[in-house]
């Protein structure tokens, strides 16, 4: 089954008017452009601006997905373009929106970094409950000054809004993946527990630490969470990274020969089992079996609004990048292009010849992280 999403519209183009009070409005003309992971019948939108007294309020649209974020993102700049000096305030309106992806989250943590830099103070308004929610599940609700919260009657809502917001991608709404995950998990738990004496020893006698290593990694639409592993580096790793070159192009960081891997981290990476400990982000439904590869929040920090999409999706202790060369792709925007060919060839049967194949590049060269 393949995902088919629906043509949207989108454009970079914006149309500047003018009338009394210095108030000036842009918007965005929209042209045929391709969606992944839209809702059905979804209709096109525009995106209005009013500038009065320092004040600039940004009108968003019904649907806040990519095309939409790219717009946003486009008009943000056309704005601190006009005004940046006199541009005191920037609010965005809500009231309209019912629909957010990831790619409305990046664009939107985007527009705070601009404001940041140009210290101008950012407010959202009229703030839904759908977008309310998505906020509040990335903790962005805690980063943002927001005008308008959830009334009780709203907040009563919650578990109708959130089947709508998993409409992103419908691998996050099956019932038959999620089973397969919890399987999955189990088994795999046992498999740890039963590899967790001897592999502990030998970390221990290489060198002495800590056996796992956790790091915080973005799940499903941004969300944080604790990714788990068995610890293939010396202790202090982290401090030792500015020293070690980086062979990946974009905001990816990994170096075939990284000299912070032990002898016993070597032979883990090269097994993939220090990622065995993620079985238990699988059963918690952090992490899918099959997904994307999940990022560091350092790493979409530096994420422009396209590559947001790949939040749309779980992501996964295996999926394309895996059986497909990890170790060998060195460009950000392979690691993108593999992500979203996941998104668009998703079904069951497909997670499935994943989990084969992955299980078969165990067995070859061209197994494991570098």
């Amino acid at each position: 089954m393949r995902f088919n999403a629906p043509l949207m519209l989108c454009s970079g183009a914006l149309r500047l008017m003018s009338s009394g009070a210095r108030a000036l409005t842009f918007t965005a003309n929209l042209r045929p452009c391709k969606r992944t992971g839209m809702p059905p019948n979804s209709r096109p939108s525009s995106i209005t601006t009013s500038f009065v007294s320092g004040v600039c309020t940004i009108f968003l649209p019904p649907i806040f997905a990519v095309n939409e974020a790219i717009d946003f993102q486009a008009v943000c700049q056309e704005v601190f373009a006009a005004h940046g000096q006199n541009l005191r305030k920037l609010t965005l309106d809500f009231k309209a929106t019912t629909f957010l992806d990831s790619s409305g989250l990046g664009s939107l943590v985007i527009c705070r970094r601009l404001c940041e830099q140009h210290q101008v103070e950012i407010l959202l308004q009229e703030v839904g409950p759908q977008v309310m929610m998505v906020l509040s599940m990335t903790d962005l609700d805690k980063v943002f000054t927001i005008a308008r919260q959830q009334s009780d009657e709203e907040q009563s809502r919650t578990r109708d809004l959130e089947r709508q917001i998993r409409s992103t991608h419908p691998s996050i709404n099956s019932k038959a993946k999620r089973l397969m995950d919890i399987g999955g998990g189990l088994v795999g738990l046992g498999i740890t527990a039963i590899l967790f004496v001897p592999i502990a020893i030998a970390i221990q006698l290489d060198d002495p630490g800590p056996i796992f290593f956790s790091q915080t990694r973005c799940s499903w639409m941004g969300r944080r969470f604790r990714i788990w592993k068995f610890r293939s580096m010396v202790v202090n790793a982290e401090a030792l990274k500015s020293r070690v070159k980086n062979e990946v192009e974009g905001p990816l960081f990994k170096n075939e020969n990284d000299p912070r891997v032990t002898r016993v981290g070597r032979f883990l990476r090269k097994t993939s089992l220090d990622e065995f400990p993620q079985f238990w982000n699988v059963l918690r439904g952090d992490m899918s079996l099959v997904g994307t590869r999940p990022p560091t929040p350092a790493e979409i920090d530096h994420y422009e609004v396209p590559a947001w999409q790949r939040l749309n999706v779980k992501p996964g202790l295996t999926g394309e990048w895996q059986v497909n060369g990890r170790s060998s792709i060195k460009k950000f925007e392979d690691v993108i292009r593999l992500d979203m060919q996941y998104q668009e060839n998703w079904s069951l049967m497909y997670d499935i010849k994943i989990i084969i194949k992955t299980v078969l590049v165990l067995f070859t060269k061209k197994s494991g992280a570098a």
